[in-house]
């Protein structure tokens, strides 16, 4: 890993660095745009088969990259999402399996008519260019990232976090190799080889000449620095604070269930629930199972004055508890009238990421995914599915709660646009 060390030291010249990742990835899109789907599935078979051939040097290099994150004193979701195991080196592989299974997106004939004149008009599926991907401590996006660009005819320069640099630098090297068996250019998936922060300002304000749009994956502050300082478009959101809504109508072992993996399966997912809504009908039939069961699994409960009195458990909730993200096994619980408040209370303090319903009354259910305008709803299912990998997509790049270009998960599909092809047959126009 010596030269994975020169390279995270400081390096004075960022231009001189960054540049020449530009120009080469320019260049590489052009050869992407027209690569068979045969050759890009060669090359994400052999990434694929290096992530499970490599485990060693990867979690090798995972260990070093923990043990300076536990020295910095990160957190505990922080860690959760840096830490490494053989079974997430699978499951990167199968993921990026996954993603080659899918149907190549490019080329694809999006919709055709002709005119009365004649002319026949095609839209076609074709690649965005150069994306620019800036992630914090998950070294699994390196290759979601890598694999997800790949299959849709993209160069992607990469950008890891500092605490995840040695993790990704051996996960990019699988890309790398994936690319050589294919015989495409290595330069299709690069990795900027320096944990210097001015590197990520520098792509973000001088690299438009290069990169046609950037996604950022990571924390609020991450996420809100690269929408205020990109120059190019920006795929993302800002935070997953994602509401399950227990309606009175609800079957109470579903709402049990539901809340606790909502919750606590991973606390450290953009899709884990932050907010816990109940329905004041339910709070005698559906509460007392749903407390138990979150505090036997280790979790906080933060609520309303009305869930403090009635359960001497839960902890006073403050304002600020609505519109945070904790990323932790904390939840805030609040009891509201029905499903007016319900939808109220998501409206002014939810991040349009994912909510979900429990109820068994479909015209509740119904008014609630047609009234919210989050990017994800649920009825009677965990916030947890919001995921690419879980939506079928093989990978995501992350979850984009915009309303321009991508909303959702972000797969191949979404890192796409489209041109339009018109046939004639010697029509000039009047």
């Amino acid at each position: 890993m010596a030269n994975a060390e020169t390279a995270a030291a400081a390096v004075a010249d960022i231009p001189a660095l960054m540049r020449p990742l530009g120009e080469r990835a320019r260049a590489a899109a052009r050869t992407l745009a027209q690569a068979a789907p045969e050759q890009k599935a060669t090359a994400l078979a052999a990434a694929a088969q290096a992530l499970m051939d490599r485990a060693p040097a990867i979690l090798e290099a995972n260990a070093r990259d923990m043990a300076g994150a536990q020295a910095r004193g990160l957190s505990g979701a922080m860690l959760d999402r840096l830490f490494l195991d053989d079974r997430r080196i699978a499951a990167m592989a199968r993921g990026i399996d996954d993603v080659r299974a899918l149907p190549d997106p490019i080329g694809t004939v999006l919709a055709e008519w002709t005119r009365p004149n004649g002319l026949r008009i095609q839209r076609v599926r074709v690649p965005l260019g150069v994306i620019g991907i800036i992630y914090e401590s998950r070294p699994n996006v390196t290759a979601d990232a890598g694999a997800l660009c790949l299959k849709s005819g993209n160069a992607v320069i990469l950008r890891g976090g500092s605490e995840s640099f040695h993790s990704s630098t051996a996960i990019h090297a699988c890309l790398a190799a994936g690319l050589a068996a294919a015989g495409l250019p290595a330069a299709a998936i690069q990795m900027v080889p320096t944990a210097d922060r001015e590197a990520v300002g520098y792509l973000l304000r001088e690299m438009q000449a290069y990169l046609d749009v950037v996604v950022p994956r990571g924390g609020k502050s991450l996420i809100a620095r690269v929408q205020a300082d990109a120059r190019v478009p920006v795929i993302g959101h800002l935070e997953g604070l994602c509401h399950t809504y227990v309606h009175a109508s609800a079957d109470v072992a579903m709402a049990v269930a539901l809340a606790v993996n909502a919750k606590m399966r991973r606390t450290g997912v953009c899709g884990a629930t932050e907010t816990l809504l109940i329905d004041r009908a339910a709070l005698p039939t559906h509460w007392p199972a749903i407390a138990d069961a979150l505090l036997a699994a280790g979790c906080e409960l933060r609520g309303d004055a009305e869930l403090v009195r009635l359960d001497p458990r839960v902890k006073p909730a403050t304002e600020a508890d609505w519109r945070t993200e904790y990323l932790d096994a904390i939840l805030a619980c609040r009891v509201v009238g029905g499903l007016d408040e319900a939808i109220a209370h998501i409206e002014s303090y939810g991040s349009g990421h994912t909510e979900c319903i429990v109820a068994g009354d479909q015209a509740a259910a119904d008014r609630f995914l047609h009234d919210l305008d989050s990017a994800i709803l649920l009825h009677n299912a965990s916030t947890q599915f919001a995921d690419g990998g879980e939506f079928g997509m093989g990978a995501e790049i992350g979850i984009a709660t915009g309303r321009i270009h991508a909303r959702g998960p972000v797969g191949a599909e979404q890192l796409t646009s489209y041109k339009y092809v018109v046939h004639g047959s010697g029509q000039t126009r009047p």
